[in-house]
């Protein structure tokens, strides 16, 4: 399967990118390239594999955020050289 200029033009308007004529000729090959080497996918028997969404077994690798003791936080908070506020490291403003 290949593509033409003018379907590399409708994507890059869907995109919203600015393409130079230079630009739409190289990425014309390219995503040219992509869907041929993709087309070798369907050569490829997968009448009996059971399609999976992950290899691991897990399940759920997320961890509630609580607090918890940390007996050494004086000599962590010594380290820093950023100034201590409260009993905590002041950083600026995110907002």
């Amino acid at each position: 399967m290949s593509i033409n200029r003018e379907e590399v033009k409708h994507i890059a308007k869907l995109a919203r990118l600015n393409m130079s004529e230079e630009e739409i000729d190289k990425f014309t090959g390219q995503l040219s390239g992509i869907l041929e080497h993709a087309e070798m996918l369907k050569e490829v028997d997968t009448d009996n594999v059971e399609p999976i969404a992950q290899v691991t077994g897990l399940q759920s690798v997320s961890f509630k955020d609580e607090e918890k003791e940390c007996d050494y936080t004086d000599e962590l908070l010594k380290e820093t050289p950023q100034e201590i506020q409260d009993h905590m490291i002041k950083v600026k403003n995110v907002f």
